[in-house]
């Protein structure tokens, strides 16, 4: 696959995906990767010891891939650790083998992490969730981020008073951040392992947020709402056990207002809004449509 940009200026980044029995999707999910021609890219598959053909569709392909394997596991996050081990890469990131980027995401997060040194780690404020058959069902809208939303259990998905959450295939991050958080995923969850290394992340970096969709989540028939019911609870788990080293108190004005609706009575709006109110930052494009667009960092404030 042909070079767009000199490798030696662009950081290299690592993305693992995960994988058992999932030749349906897997093809999808790696032609998603390396169809951006990213010139620095180190890409690993961890198989589980696949039968249904999936490792004829690795072998496809396995020229553009650094390394992989196709061997029983100890499950999800066990085959993660696996292949970020193998990895040496400036910017992280994982791909389950069912889901898919967008097509221009690694260049977007190379170039806003080459050029904005005080994000360590990015997520996107538009996740796309594709359908069964890959099309794009829908973009969604996330009012934003922020460690003082994510410990009042407010970054979870499939609950009421969810603000959003941190999409998975969306997320990117330093080396640097990934040490600092012990280098590791959880493998004490069955789901919300992602929602426990994000929580470790929260420990010593904001997350940013990115106006542009960068990733999507396939929705398939076989993800029951039970699945759903259990990530909630790890997640509440999660959050509970975090709060303490991370020195949180409840905003017990936040609730009452929001608990009454206080935010929502229009004469009442403007003066509750300094209390209510959450503020993040986000990477945003300026001037681009001219050859002088930048990269900017913007604080933000978002509320239900």
């Amino acid at each position: 696959m042909k070079s767009l940009h000199n490798t030696k200026t662009l950081p290299k980044i690592s993305i693992a995906t995960p994988s058992f029995n999932q030749a349906q999707f897997l093809e999808a999910t790696i032609q998603s990767i390396l169809s951006q021609n990213y010139p620095n890219l180190e890409y690993i598959i961890i198989d589980g010891g696949s039968t249904d053909g999936s490792v004829d569709i690795i072998k496809k392909y396995e020229k553009y891939v650094h390394f992989w394997c196709s061997e029983p596991d100890n499950g999800h996050y066990a085959a993660l650790n696996k292949g970020f081990s193998r990895t040496t890469g400036e910017i992280m990131a994982w791909l389950n083998s069912d889901d898919m980027y967008c097509p221009w995401v690694l260049r977007t997060v190379a170039s806003i992490f080459s050029t904005c040194p005080q994000v360590e780690w990015l997520t996107t404020l538009s996740p796309c969730i594709w359908d069964y058959y890959g099309f794009c069902e829908k973009v969604e809208h996330i009012a934003g981020y922020s460690k003082e939303a994510f410990l009042e259990g407010r970054c979870l998905a499939w609950v009421p008073e969810s603000l959003g959450w941190i999409q998975q295939e969306s997320t990117f991050w330093r080396r640097s951040l990934w040490e600092k958080a012990g280098g590791y995923v959880s493998t004490d969850f069955a789901l919300a392992g992602d929602f426990e290394l994000w929580s470790r992340f929260y420990m010593h970096a904001e997350l940013y947020g990115v106006p542009s969709p960068l990733g999507g989540f396939r929705y398939q028939h076989t993800q029951k709402t039970f699945h759903q019911k259990q990530y909630v609870q790890e997640a509440r788990q999660i959050v509970k056990k975090v709060r303490s080293p991370a020195n949180w108190t409840p905003n017990f004005k936040r609730r009452i207002i929001v608990f009454l609706k206080l935010h929502k009575i229009p004469k009442l709006k403007n003066y509750f809004w300094p209390t209510y109110r959450y503020s993040g930052k986000k990477v945003v494009r300026r001037h681009p449509e001219t050859p002088d667009g930048f990269w900017e960092i913007e604080t933000y404030h978002f509320y239900d």
